[in-house]
């Protein structure tokens, strides 16, 4: 008997002993998950600072560094991190030897002076994360390295990077290729690693256990943290189902963020105390009733006695594992409440929820704790089940609230349903999350509305028009004469004459009409309900008076200033958010155009519309035009006259454009725009760099070529670097300069004397050659020839084409002539196209000619199919 009643205590026993060990190895569990948890919060808090500077460039044409200190100030960073070391801005530079990131920006700036200038391709790691960043369009971390910062024993302590890239502004870029090309920069937070895990880690887990976290994303994991160094870690073969030989739990977890894993093993410092089967379990209860069984058959009278012996030890057991209970949630940081499903009385709350929500939490009901209406009636329901992570308000004890994540489950305890509800406090997210949601549509200089802001509202007001909605109107105001304050004063009086216009233009409009900062000194003013075009005149008008009668005083200076006032009017269904404001900005830039200080309604039928609209188009295409492969290269011969041939063929490279289905554009199409947009720049490189790259590859007879010339407009002339760029060309490709003529028209040479000169003393001086395009054509052509170390002179078209019935036009062509070879310098016909004026410039004496007569244009060899 005795034996029978044994069997089921020993088994109840090692049920209880295993019980035991595995609520052991869950409260371990949980410090991992936890641990695990916190690391990936400071991480994504990482993440979501380096997003919220990201929308500042995104929805900002121009940030400046003032603007990106007080977003710093703003947020207070590192309460949150402490481990940050500094954001940075990292601007591309393109070179001839590849793209680089080069450091302009850094906050803070105490202790990080040596970020400036730094280029970021020495950390191949940090250049790594940013290219990847750049390609994916996502936050990307880089792998560990050590930073550029200092610390305090004045070494550079082992960090990460966070990185995400900067495009040019409009539509988010679509694929790897557009990426790369609308890449302007990289932004990047910077954190000291060991301290970033260190400060992450929960208390209990820094000082009771063994904490190692390592890099394991590439082939060799890299150490970024051991909490006890001076102890060796449990290898992988000590240990079996997760624990060591002398009961020590070990553990491992992934960390997964910016695309890097970081593998977090965690072993307990001391083995814990062992379950023993007689001081943990049943076993001496269970020996005890089954021995009071074994003698209930010889001893009825004691029984009553033994069995009320063994309920005190059962009930006595109830009751501690009740306060194990109340020990474990009264540590927990969570508020934790439990309440009475009917009545709604709170029986028990842990210390967080008694801190939080008043001592007196006990006294009230769940209900009373709840701000939110729906979610009180929804724990009325009779078939309630709760909630999860809803986010409502609580109240405190003063009647004040706060916002926290709450869930919500009912639960049974000794036969009575219970509420039980765990919350956490999150009024710190949402107060930075409702910071940057402002900061993502609002302009920090002006407090107006940004340009992305704007356009959704636009977009909104456009759709109600399609929907049947009343017209509105759309301004666009552009400050004029703007620069000349900053130049005069300073961009803190530029900055402050923009805070209060806003202030100015914010008091004439309505308060449900739409005001925003789109850049720079550009404004946009949405006008909902203004009926037509006279109310819409009246508005813009209001303005315009308004801006020109404020009076702006800078340091015992006053300024006036006025403004250009471009006006759509947003009454068609088929309007596109880019044409309204491509339209408004038409609009603004004829008013300037005009004269400025004025207001210009946009119209379809406007010839200067018109114009506009085709440069802008033509703008937007070349913008991408060598990305496209859309700029083409021909070539024409320059055939000597009275001069006796000298060696191979001469050439002119002349520029064209692919046009739609692969026809050919004239420059006389294009370059206008190309001029008016400051895009010359970058087609001049593009062909100088095509040409010397494929010298030897632009003319049939290829190494025979004896010259060819490349044409430069005036916006190259001004560029200080022009020069260096030609000769790194001519070094790489070892061309011979003497083989190089470089042509500027008379205008330019004119108009940009001391750059041309300089220009030209620096390329002449490596043996290339110069000829001025185009002569004759202005009034002071000749007294410039004296000032311009020229090697040719090409004589305007003009002349020549008119010079068999014109004698005027001939007397100009053998003046021009004579001059140039008093001064040495070869002479070139152009337009010549007729074999009577060819055999005419012979007897001249002029020595070359160029013109359809002779050659016509045809495409150099490297891509001579392409027409």
């Amino acid at each position: 008997m005795l034996l029978l009643c044994l069997l089921p205590t020993l088994w109840m026993t090692r049920l209880q002993q295993q019980r035991l060990q595995a609520e052991q190895d869950e409260a371990f569990g949980k410090i991992i998950e936890r641990s695990h948890a916190a690391l990936l919060s400071q991480l994504d808090t990482c993440d979501l600072l380096v997003r919220s500077v990201q929308t500042l460039f995104l929805t900002s044409d121009m940030v400046t560094e003032t603007e990106l200190d007080h977003l710093y100030a703003n947020l207070q960073p590192r309460r949150h991190l402490p481990s940050l070391q500094a954001l940075a801005y990292s601007e591309l530079e393109a070179g001839g030897d590849g793209d680089r990131f080069i450091t302009t920006w850094v906050v803070p700036r105490e202790g990080n002076q040596r970020l400036i200038g730094l280029d970021i391709s020495t950390q191949p790691a940090n250049l790594r994360a940013a290219e990847l960043s750049r390609d994916t369009d996502e936050a990307v971390m880089s792998a560990p390295f050590r930073l550029a910062q200092l610390d305090h024993t004045g070494e550079s302590a082992e960090g990460v990077t966070l990185r995400l890239p900067i495009y040019t502004a409009g539509a988010p870029p679509v694929d790897i290729r557009e990426r790369r090309r609308r890449i302007v920069g990289s932004l990047a937070v910077s954190l000291q690693v060991s301290s970033l895990i260190e400060w992450a880690l929960p208390a209990d887990a820094r000082d009771g256990l063994h904490v190692m976290v390592r890099d394991v994303t590439g082939a060799a994991p890299a150490m970024l943290y051991d909490s006890h160094p001076q102890l060796s870690f449990p290898a992988p073969e000590e240990t079996v189902a997760g624990h060591t030989r002398d009961g020590r739990a070990v553990r491992s977890v992934d960390v997964v963020h910016g695309g890097r894993a970081w593998r977090m093993r965690v072993a307990q410092l001391t083995p814990p105390r062992a379950v023993s089967a007689w001081r943990d379990t049943v076993l001496i209860p269970g020996i005890v009733i089954s021995l009071l069984l074994s003698l209930l058959v010889g001893s009825l009278a004691s029984t009553r006695r033994r069995a009320l012996d063994l309920g005190w030890q059962l009930s006595q057991r109830h009751r501690e594992s009740e306060e194990r209970f109340r020990a474990l949630t009264e540590l927990l940081p969570a508020l934790v409440v439990l309440s009475d499903a009917n009545s709604g009385r709170i029986h028990y709350a842990n210390q967080a929820a008694r801190d939080r929500l008043g001592g007196n939490v006990g006294e009230r009901t769940l209900q009373d704790l709840i701000e939110d209406h729906e979610l009180r009636a929804r724990l009325s329901m009779p078939d309630s089940s709760g909630c999860q992570g809803v986010e409502a308000q609580l109240r405190t004890g003063e009647k004040r609230s706060f916002w926290a994540s709450v869930s919500i489950t009912l639960v049974e305890l000794d036969g009575r349903r219970m509420w039980l509800m765990v919350a956490n406090d999150i009024s710190e997210q949402r107060q930075l999350t409702e910071l940057l949601s402002y900061q993502a549509s609002h302009d920090t200089l002006t407090e107006l509305f940004n340009r992305r802001e704007f356009e959704r509202r636009l977009d909104r007001v456009r759709a109600e028009v399609a929907s049947g909605g009343p017209v509105g109107a759309l301004f666009y105001i552009d400050l004029d004469q703007f620069k000349l304050i900053n130049d005069t004063s300073g961009h803190i009086a530029g900055d402050q004459l923009l805070a209060q216009l806003a202030m100015v233009m914010r008091e004439q409009l309505r308060g449900e009409d739409v005001l925003a900062r789109l850049g720079g000194d550009e404004f946009g003013v949405l006008v909902s309900d203004v009926h037509n075009r006279a109310g819409a005149e009246e508005v813009g008008e209001r303005l315009r008076r308004h801006i020109d009668g404020y009076v702006f005083v800078w340091e015992q200076r006053s300024f006036t200033i006025t403004a250009s006032i471009g006006v759509v009017m947003i009454e068609h269904a088929d309007t596109s958010l880019d044409d309204l404001l491509t339209q408004a900005d038409t609009a603004c830039y004829i008013a300037k155009e005009s004269g400025r200080n004025r207001v210009h309604f946009y119209s379809a039928m406007d010839d200067d519309a018109t114009r506009r609209q085709s440069e802008m188009e033509w703008a937007n295409r070349l913008r991408w035009a060598v990305d496209e492969h859309l700029l083409l290269l021909k070539y024409q011969e320059v055939w000597p006259l009275a001069a006796p041939r000298d060696g191979g063929p001469r050439i002119e490279v002349l520029l064209r454009f692919r046009g739609d289905n692969g026809r050919q554009v004239v420059p006389g199409a294009f370059l206008p725009a190309a001029e008016r947009y400051g895009l010359m720049p970058m087609i001049d490189r593009w062909v100088i760099e095509t040409v010397i790259a494929n010298f030897d590859r632009l003319h049939p007879s290829g190494t025979g070529l004896k010259m060819a010339t490349i044409n430069l407009s005036g916006a190259s002339i001004e560029d200080n670097a022009l020069a260096d760029h030609i000769l790194a060309l001519i070094d790489r490709h070892r061309v011979d300069p003497s083989r190089i003529c470089f042509e500027i028209t008379e205008t330019v040479a004119v108009r940009n004397l001391s750059h041309v000169v300089r220009l030209i003393e620096r390329l002449r001086a490596i043996g290339c050659s110069f000829a001025l395009d185009d002569f004759g054509a202005g009034m002071s052509s000749f007294g410039y020839l004296k000032n311009l170390p020229v090697d040719i002179i090409k004589i305007d078209g003009s002349f020549i084409r008119d010079m068999l019935i014109d004698p005027m036009s001939e007397a100009i062509v053998r003046a021009v002539c004579d001059i140039g070879h008093q001064r040495g310098l070869k002479v070139v016909a152009e337009w010549v196209n007729d074999p009577q004026v060819a055999e005419a410039l012979v007897e001249l004496g002029v020595d070359y000619g160029q013109g359809f007569a002779l050659h016509e244009p045809e495409y150099v060899t490297f891509h001579g199919d392409a027409a």
